[in-house]
């Protein structure tokens, strides 16, 4: 399944480079994150806890950083598994610089397995829209804080 689209941050691209690599930003900006810590360079462990429908529950992961060009894009490898089953991504961020703020694009492959597998891509896609939203409010809020 392909999960792609983009957000307007009212912030400098260097910032949201910045910000969006900041283990510390990412750990207070991911929905449900219980514990997200740097398990050696550009590679993170991490333990989330999601409320939503079928995939509700604890799930562990690993997300390593990889192909950075600063601060323009990186790519993003993303493996998480849970009870109610697991997910892969490759995932890639692109920064345009738009007037005084930066356009954030991104596109994921997922693959996922177990029940989470079994829902299907509809109601998959809307779990993973709603999380991301949510994420980049938090985001949007870290760039606004930073950029007074």
């Amino acid at each position: 399944m392909e999960i792609k689209g983009e957000y307007e941050f009212q912030g400098p691209r260097a910032l949201l480079y910045e910000l969006l690599l900041d283990p510390d930003v990412l750990a207070s900006a991911l929905p449900g994150v219980e514990r997200f810590e740097e398990v050696a360079p550009d590679a993170y462990e991490s333990t989330m806890r999601v409320g939503i429908a079928s995939v509700r529950g604890t799930y562990t992961g690993r997300v390593t950083v990889l192909e950075q060009n600063p601060p323009e894009s990186y790519r993003l490898q993303i493996e998480g598994s849970g009870k109610p089953g697991g997910v892969k991504a490759d995932a890639f961020v692109e920064l345009t610089e738009a007037g005084t703020g930066t356009t954030m694009h991104y596109r994921a492959e997922v693959k996922a397995r177990g029940t989470i597998a079994r829902l299907g891509g509809r109601l998959l896609g809307g779990v993973a829209r709603l999380l991301i939203g949510q994420f980049f409010k938090a985001i949007e809020r870290q760039v606004d804080d930073r950029a007074a």
